[in-house]
């Protein structure tokens, strides 16, 4: 975090940057000799830029590792239970009737893609429930598949209707922190430590439920009850990291298998050292997007996209060989 900081078209001294953020926790006035500009750049555009990528790279991969274990499935994530087409298809409504409320202000955009998505993925799993009591893996994946896909065919009617709106909605779901605040970091910083906390206390049925449904039934696990709990809580993850962000995929995919590869697959040291590591890598991504064409800007759903995909592809050959 510190590099990403300090890299970018203005590069800002370490030492520099150090002081800065030392004189403004502690309320102390900044030492004249460092630029005002560069306390503008760090304190104003950077620090928060690189918080919210931070927080939300961790909320992303902790998801990740619940959805993986859950369900079972090293391919499956939040996006599975189509969080991110209805956080699209709120903020598309939100963009094209052009609503707007003194209430949320600024966050009207946020908050619309945050609900909308949410309460997708609860009629994922309600449906599901109601389809199959047991609410078996495949049931889930399968149903939140076609669901999403519904949602995504409302979208494109949707887009099709305003198509003066399209553009912003295209670099909305690109992925970006550009002109993100303090406010924005401290609100995702929250939901990410809250997420994060809730699921540290069911590590131990993450562990069981990894073995299958009937292994952990055996033991003593609430099934239906385990898997209900986990999923809102990945969503309520994704659903937070979403609306600040846009869509950004391939880290709740890449970050678990990482952490899984080198910490072991004990979700007490998994789910937190996915959480920094995803942190750390979305903050990587973001100062890619910014500095590698600088002073133009790429999405950073991009960034981690290029990385994700070789990723996978690396991942996919080396189990085929063993």
């Amino acid at each position: 975090m510190v590099v990403c900081m300090s890299l970018g078209s203005v590069t800002v001294p370490v030492r520099e940057g150090l002081e800065i953020v030392f004189h403004k926790l502690t309320g102390t006035g900044i030492p004249g000799n460092i630029d005002e500009s560069l306390v503008s750049i760090l304190w104003e555009i950077r620090m928060p830029r690189t918080f919210t990528a931070f927080f939300v790279g961790a909320a992303l991969s902790a998801s990740g590792v619940i959805m993986q274990s859950v369900l079972q499935n090293p391919l499956a994530s939040s996006y599975t239970m189509g969080v991110s087409s209805g956080a699209t298809l709120g903020v598309a409504c939100v963009i094209m009737t052009g609503f707007a409320t003194s209430v949320f202000g600024m966050f009207t955009l946020p908050v619309a893609g945050f609900v909308t998505g949410f309460i997708t993925v609860l009629i994922v799993i309600g449906i599901s429930s109601r389809i199959d009591h047991n609410m078996q893996n495949h049931t889930i994946i399968l149903f939140g598949m076609v669901f999403s896909l519904f949602v995504n065919a409302i979208l494109t009617l949707v887009s099709s209707l305003s198509s003066e709106h399209i553009q912003r909605l295209v670099l909305w779901q690109m992925g970006s922190f550009s002109g993100r605040r303090w406010i924005h970091g401290i609100i995702v910083a929250i939901c990410a430590v809250i997420g994060g906390i809730l699921l540290m206390f069911m590590h131990r049925e993450l562990d069981i439920m990894s073995f299958g449904d009937e292994q952990a039934m055996s033991i003593g696990v609430d099934i239906k009850k385990s898997k209900i709990i986990l999923l809102v809580l990945a969503s309520f993850l994704t659903g937070a990291a979403v609306c600040f962000s846009g869509i950004i995929g391939f880290v709740d995919l890449t970050v678990p298998h990482m952490v899984r590869r080198i910490f072991g697959s004990r979700h007490k040291f998994v789910l937190p050292m996915s959480m920094i590591l995803g942190g750390a890598f979305m903050s990587l991504a973001d100062m890619i997007s910014r500095t590698i064409l600088s002073p133009r800007e790429i999405p950073v759903g991009a960034v981690t996209a290029l990385v994700g995909a070789p990723f996978f592809l690396w991942v996919y050959f080396n189990d085929s060989k063993k």
